[in-house]
């Protein structure tokens, strides 16, 4: 016969196994802030893994576009962009084979493929020293110094046939290949820290903080967003990538005590509460970030999570407010990716222009490096 008191013990003892399994089921669960933990699938290891294995396995693009009707004359800067990328991953995740991988695809350029180099007389064209950069940084091979610094230098070297107000610029110490795109704000800074990682030479630190805080004073809006440029009134997303991606990649080369750290870091900090804003439910951006009738877009997306996480990392952005967003933009950017590891709805290449309908109207890539390097980057950024 089973007494009261040993039904109590049961109870009790049933009650503590219950509130033991409540505890740890929500100790397993992350929170939402958590940029370590994910779900099955969905880690920054498995996803930059299949995103560099897909880049190498892939012909150069032409702009981005892997399946290009016209094969491409030059090295163009969305494989750029995915080169660093996936590098970058490779080096954080201490994957010497692949990273061997990366630099046997650079080879060719030095031989059988020197006619795609591109000139460095375009600011599209400059960022492309940023991969041999890379390469001197992790093998101190001279001849990837020699051939990035060309590119870092050919950006503020004046060309003799310049234009008025190329000449203009350079006068001031700008680059020569200003055009206050809000673009350039990566192409500028990619390359230029770049150049003073690889040299130690202040000068290259300098002149793209110089050139940011010029962007940041022409085109950056009162509700902390960009336009595409300041004849182009729409807060394009990739557009605002791009500077949120170059804010970051500044910011973390830029010495402590930089005069110019804290003006570009009151930039970053307003753009970053904008963003915040803007974020849709599912923790996407949209094509036009302020137009709430916009598609969602997976570069700009990619780009803003990237610059939030690095913000979260470095300790410049609230872990709750800013983490919780990078972890639902992350989230929502793997439920983009295709059977065949292509990011889809990436907004094709676009140029500036005056018109709402125009940004809105853009062709959606699937597998365009425009997205599957800021995916790289994100899965970077999360493992730093």
């Amino acid at each position: 016969m089973i007494t009261s008191s040993y039904r109590n013990a049961i109870r009790l003892v049933l009650a503590i196994c219950f509130l033991s399994m409540s505890f740890h089921v929500l100790q397993a669960k992350p929170k939402a802030f958590d940029l370590k933990n994910w779900p099955a699938k969905k880690s920054p290891m498995e996803i930059g893994t299949r995103i560099a294995e897909k880049f190498l396995k892939t012909a150069h693009s032409r702009y981005g576009n892997t399946h290009p009707e016209v094969p491409p004359t030059q090295i163009t800067y969305p494989d750029v962009c995915a080169w660093l990328g996936g590098m970058w991953f490779a080096e954080v995740t201490k994957n010497q084979p692949l990273f061997d991988r990366f630099e046997t695809r650079f080879t060719p350029l030095f031989g059988s493929e020197k006619d795609l180099l591109p000139k460095a007389n375009h600011v599209d064209n400059c960022v492309f020293g940023s991969v041999p950069l890379e390469l001197y940084l992790q093998t101190k091979q001279k001849k990837y110094l020699d051939l990035g610094l060309l590119y870092a230098d050919g950006q503020w070297k004046l060309p003799e046939n310049a234009r008025p107000e190329e000449k203009a610029w350079a006068d001031q110490g700008f680059t020569w290949q200003t055009r206050i795109w809000i673009d350039d704000m990566f192409m500028i800074t990619a390359v230029q820290a770049q150049a003073f990682k690889a040299t130690g030479d202040k000068k290259y630190i300098d002149r793209a903080a110089k050139e940011m805080l010029l962007y940041l004073d022409k085109i950056q809006l009162q509700n902390g967003l960009f336009y595409h440029s300041p004849e182009t009134h729409y807060s394009w997303g990739r557009g605002n990538g791009w500077m949120a991606v170059g804010m970051a990649e500044i910011l973390r080369n830029l010495p402590k005590n930089h005069p110019d750290r804290a003006k570009i870091m009151a930039g970053y900090h307003k753009m970053m509460a904008a963003l915040l804003k803007y974020q849709a439910a599912d923790g996407m951006w949209r094509q036009i970030i302020d137009d709430p009738s916009a598609w969602k877009e997976t570069s700009g997306t990619a780009m803003f999570t990237y610059a939030m996480i690095t913000g979260v990392k470095n300790g410049w952005l609230d872990k709750k407010s800013y983490g919780t967003a990078a972890r639902k933009g992350w989230l929502a950017l793997t439920t983009y990716i295709n059977a065949n590891d292509e990011l889809t709805e990436v907004c094709e290449g676009t140029n500036i222009k005056n018109d709402h309908d125009y940004y809105l109207q853009r062709k959606r890539i699937v597998g365009d490096l425009h997205g599957q390097a800021p995916l790289m980057w994100c899965a970077t950024a999360l493992l730093r």
